[in-house]
């Protein structure tokens, strides 16, 4: 018997594994450990999707005649450990080998490779087949600079894969619509009503319960995220009849009544693989050349880009840059993370929106995660650590492999310009370009130093002033230096004073 490991982000039903016509000589294992709940905090709807689509998984793979065999949370005789687990299973069965599929997190790939130095069978290592990149891949395309600036990582890849381009020539005469996809949401549009899955979570949760598993978040006895591929593939139709046509457009809008806006919520169903980036982005290309007459070529490049080029791009930076990122703290901060990430209380009416509709459904859009709750966290001088432990835990969509390069150098500028070459930071006026959250905010969006002045204007400029070794001879940030060094001394020193009470006192 052959003992196949499957992870919870693993579940994918086209793996050539599942292609073979004989699996009687298959034993495939799932498991629910608690090394796996435990290893950060975790939001209770992430740990359920996780569980409801592994169970779901195992259910099919039993219904197409495969032997599977199952470790619940709260089994008794799950030792929460893969290896112990493992050990389990070969006091049980005749196992002659172990086989299992590459994980996309390096502390599990060093775990996995530790494998042949503890049991006396045959180990062997599969690619998952999900991403558009392989581990070799990203190893060549790591070696050369050029590739750790976004826009190059994602024209290779168009041209590649030969995605929205006519030869060599990408598709419309431009590469990037991004100037396009900045504009406020004022429904405008209207939003059809989200997919509603409902999935019955609530033995997964009498588990977690039983087991003393520590969650946070909004608990919840039904889940929306899909546990089956063919609700994830009811997603992605949903998206691609109602959301798609818009997307680009309000991509980065936010609003004080919309969740989702014209977003696809597909990045769990993604990060687990019951969905490949290559049949999505290949939908939403074809459902671009199928209704041109109603959709512009700007709403599906800017989709294809945060799958093709960002989500490839960051597991890059992942694999090549893993010790060098994941230690690092550049702007040297170490202060705790405000209590609004956990409460969801704030005066600010940006960033208490953001961390409650985080804590309400696990889920918030790549502008609210980068520019209203990461731009807090880096101007309140958050120590990255904790940083990522919340953003790793909170989000249903976070595997560290995306989550790290995102908070830790997207978001943070931890790692000193690796994946961003500037930090992301702003004050106030960019959340009420993109948002309605200033229009019913206590704090005045037009001042910095005055006591119901935005925390942002005063925590931003006190950013640049801080900093100004490290920033002002920076291309991207020479026009923001311009304004400081016009500003007097006096109003300076306000600003600081402000900033430094803001920071200190953590009362926002």
């Amino acid at each position: 018997m052959i003992l196949r490991l499957i992870l919870g982000d693993q579940l994918n039903s086209n793996h050539s594994w599942f292609q073979e016509e004989d699996q009687s000589r298959y034993l495939y294992a799932l498991m629910e450990v608690q090394s796996e709940t435990d290893y950060v905090r975790h939001h209770q709807q992430k740990v359920v999707a996780f569980f409801a689509a592994m169970r779901n998984f195992a259910e099919e793979l039993q219904t197409k005649g495969c032997q599977v065999y199952y470790f619940k949370i709260n089994d008794r005789h799950n030792q929460h450990s893969f290896e112990k687990n493992i050990a389990l299973l070969q006091t049980q069965f005749e196992i002659s080998a172990i086989q299992y599929q590459l994980p996309d997190e390096f502390r599990l790939y060093q775990e996995f490779k530790k494998f042949k130095s503890i049991f006396s069978v045959e180990i062997k290592a599969y690619e998952s087949e999900h991403f558009y990149c392989s581990l070799q891949d990203i190893a060549d395309l790591g070696k050369e600079k050029k590739y750790y600036l976004l826009e190059n990582f994602y024209r290779h890849l168009r041209k590649k894969h030969q995605i929205l381009m006519v030869h060599d020539k990408p598709v419309g005469g431009k590469w990037n619509f991004d100037s396009e996809n900045r504009n406020k949401w004022k429904n405008q549009v209207p939003i059809p009503a989200a997919v509603q899955f409902n999935n019955d979570v609530t033995n997964i949760v009498e588990g977690l319960n039983e087991r003393g598993i520590v969650t946070f978040g909004k608990s919840v006895t039904t889940s929306n995220y899909p546990k089956s591929r063919a609700q994830a593939l009811e997603q992605l139709d949903y998206f691609l009849t109602h959301l798609l046509p818009h997307f680009g457009t309000y991509q980065d809008a936010m609003h004080t009544e919309e969740v989702l806006l014209f977003h696809s919520n597909l990045s769990f169903a993604m990060n687990v693989k019951m969905l490949s980036p290559k049949e999505v982005v290949q939908k939403v290309e074809e459902y671009y050349l199928n209704n041109q007459e109603h959709i512009v070529l700007a709403q599906v490049e800017g989709f294809i880009r945060q799958i093709l080029g960002w989500r490839e791009y960051v597991r890059m930076v992942y694999w090549n840059k893993f010790e060098e990122v994941k230690s690092s703290n550049f702007l040297d901060n170490h202060h705790p993370l405000p209590e609004v990430f956990w409460t969801g209380k704030s005066q600010m009416k940006c960033v208490a929106t953001c961390a409650q509709n985080s804590l309400d459904h696990a889920y918030a859009h790549h502008i609210q995660r980068l520019m209203v709750l990461g731009n807090y966290a880096l101007l309140m001088e958050t120590h990255p650590d904790e940083v990522d432990a919340w953003y790793l835990g909170v989000y249903v969509d976070a595997i560290e492999w995306v989550q790290l390069p995102n908070t830790r150098g997207m978001s943070q500028f931890a790692d000193g310009g690796i994946v961003a070459t500037k930090p992301y930071i702003s004050s106030g006026n960019y959340i009420d370009k993109m948002s309605n959250y200033c229009s019913s905010c206590t704090y005045d969006k037009k001042t910095k130093t005055e006591e119901n002045s935005c925390p942002f204007n005063s925590l931003y400029w006190h950013f640049l002033d801080r900093n100004r070794s490290r920033f002002e001879t920076n291309q991207r940030m020479k026009m923001m230096y311009a304004l400081l060094n016009k500003m007097d001394s006096k109003e300076i020193n306000k600003i600081n004073q402000r900033a430094q009470y803001l920071i200190q006192t953590r009362n926002c």
